[in-house]
């Protein structure tokens, strides 16, 4: 991928809604599209192309077209899982909260199928989640994995032909602490969908959460950054974001390093309208600041570097780390279990 299609595709996400003042170049066209898959919005880029009025040679808008179509069919096909997942959930008397994904997606977007994703995510609170299970292995899923809740869990995945769903019993567990999901239910805000009843973060909850999760992932998808910004727009379906409330429920989750490397992130690539005093109250000392400007670069993000290297993956995570006792720990009971997984496989193939 050249750097130039991937500074395109980033110069599309920072101007919007407005069009950029120019287009991508011939000769990147095709590398831009290709950015725009990997960053997981080739279908809102091909809404935003014909927005600006980019003329696109005929490989590149081939290409463009081809993926798109392809991105709304898996959508389409995570939407069908969603919509028996939550009738299913319903006949149980549980209503779940959507996270990211397509209720993100139909909430933010100008279409919901222009938003990559390839599973669906569900938050229950923990009293709910054997019904939940029940409800779930009711559509021929089943629990992949252990079946119960460790110290680093924040989910059960269960898989079938129709797909991955991923029942969140905690909002998210990563950098050795948890995101508990119980106080996101209860003041999370019921919605009708399709028929349905559903509901999803209020907003200030999903500021932080969606925050938090880029972080986790270490920013690597750059339409993790692009849903921030999405959220931070003024709109007329949507009050103003309360940034005051957003900074107190960082906080609270003891890691708003991770809020910062996000919106900080959002603000300086995607042009997201966050206030400067926003960001200093979430800033990490000057040094992880330093550490964050180098791993967050717009040339490090575009090439996901760190996802294609479990080393620097790993370093970036301790270096970042708001509690570094606890993501050290964390490291050590994650190497602990993979070690215990290889001498258990080596213990079945020598009694085979």
């Amino acid at each position: 991928m050249s750097t130039e299609g991937g500074l395109a595709l980033v110069s599309l996400l920072r101007a919007w809604p407005a069009a950029p003042a120019t287009s991508v170049a011939p000769e990147h066209a095709v590398a831009f599209v290709q950015a725009s898959v990997r960053h997981g919005l080739v279908g809102f880029v091909e809404h935003a192309v014909a927005r600006a009025g980019w003329p696109l040679p005929i490989e590149a808008r081939a290409l463009l077209r081809r993926e798109s179509l392809g991105n709304a069919a898996r959508v389409m096909r995570v939407k069908a899982l969603l919509a028996k997942a939550v009738k299913a959930l319903a006949a149980e008397n549980v209503t779940p909260v959507l996270l990211k994904g397509y209720g993100l997606a139909r909430r933010l977007y100008p279409e919901p199928l222009q938003r990559a994703t390839s599973d669906v995510d569900l938050l229950v609170t923990r009293a709910e989640v054997d019904r939940s299970v029940r409800a779930l292995t009711g559509l021929g899923l089943r629990v992949r994995g252990p079946a119960h809740a460790h110290e680093d869990s924040h989910h059960l995945e269960l898989t079938g032909p129709s797909g991955l769903v991923e029942l969140h019993f905690r909002a998210l567990a990563g950098y050795g602490r948890a995101l508990e999901g119980d106080a996101l239910v209860a003041r999370s805000e019921v919605e009708a969908w399709d028929g349905l009843r559903v509901r999803h973060p209020n907003a200030e909850d999903e500021a932080v959460y969606l925050a938090l999760h880029a972080s986790n992932h270490l920013l690597q998808r750059l339409a993790w950054l692009f849903d921030l910004k999405l959220l931070s727009l003024p709109s007329e379906q949507r009050a103003p974001l309360d940034w005051a409330e957003i900074i107190s429920l960082a906080r609270e989750t003891a890691l708003p390093h991770l809020a910062w490397y996000a919106w900080e992130a959002a603000h300086r690539l995607m042009a997201a309208p966050v206030p400067a005093e926003v960001l200093a109250a979430l800033a990490p000392p000057w040094w992880q600041r330093e550490v964050a400007a180098r791993c967050f670069s717009e040339a490090r993000l575009l090439s996901t570097g760190l996802a294609k290297s479990k080393p620097a993956w790993m370093a970036a995570k301790l270096l970042l780390a708001p509690h570094v006792g606890d993501m050290a720990r964390y490291t050590l009971r994650r190497m602990e279990t993979a070690a215990r997984a290889r001498l258990d496989g080596f213990r079945g193939n020598t009694a085979g």
